[in-house]
């Protein structure tokens, strides 16, 4: 588990199907640790800094559409340099401001430790005002997919939403997502590694992306 009380190993670089690091630390609803959110999917997302424009419109966007991750039996949990206390001001400013609370954990990570961890900053970094990178894992912990957006771009709710469905979907059904799918469109199945079935498909794509091109 990473210790946030020492400075911590350098960016660490981990990669899709990597064991999500664990670590516990204080956030906006009490202490949090990562492994207690094992038996339903989480989306660890950084943010550079509380108070900023970008970064405010997420929230609230993702305030709004927390139901649609609870569905979706998903938990969010955000992480920044920031002190506790900033991010309590921050969502009282959110609350006041654009009438919605913010009560997904948001962790505060002052020494860097967990962002470099994760390789949302790396090694030489001062502050996290660099990237703003999501993690999504799975129910064991298994980092599943990552997204990685520039300081001055915000993150899409809707495509965050559309790779956790996606992501259970190909695990519920045991199959492909092809590109533009949404929820409840049309899968690929995994093609066939035996050469007998490529030379006895009816045609020449048949094998690879299902008989005469259709998707199932």
């Amino acid at each position: 588990m990473i210790q946030t009380g020492n400075p911590g190993p350098p960016c660490a670089g981990l990669r899709i199907g990597d064991l999500a690091p664990d670590f516990e630390a204080r956030s906006t609803v009490g202490a949090v640790r990562l492994s207690a959110q094992r038996g339903r999917w989480l989306v660890l997302f950084s943010h550079p800094a509380d108070f900023t424009p970008v970064c405010t419109t997420e929230f609230v966007a993702l305030a709004q559409n927390a139901a649609a991750f609870d569905a979706r039996d998903c938990g969010l949990m955000a992480l920044s340099v920031d002190s506790l206390f900033s991010h309590f001001a921050w969502l009282r400013m959110i609350r006041d401001t654009f009438d919605v609370e913010v009560r997904f954990p948001i962790v505060e990570d002052p020494t860097l430790v967990i962002g470099r961890a994760y390789g949302m900053v790396s090694a030489e970094d001062n502050d996290s005002a660099t990237v703003r990178t999501t993690f999504f894992i799975d129910p064991k912990g298994i980092i599943r997919a990552m997204t990685c957006y520039p300081v001055n771009l915000g993150r899409s709710i809707p495509e965050m939403l559309r790779i956790i469905d996606g992501l259970q979907a190909v695990d519920a059904q045991n199959a492909l997502a092809p590109a533009n799918w949404q929820a409840g469109d049309a899968m690929l199945q995994p093609p066939s590694h035996n050469l007998d079935d490529v030379f006895a498909a009816s045609d020449v794509s048949g094998w690879l992306l299902g008989e005469n091109g259709k998707q199932s």
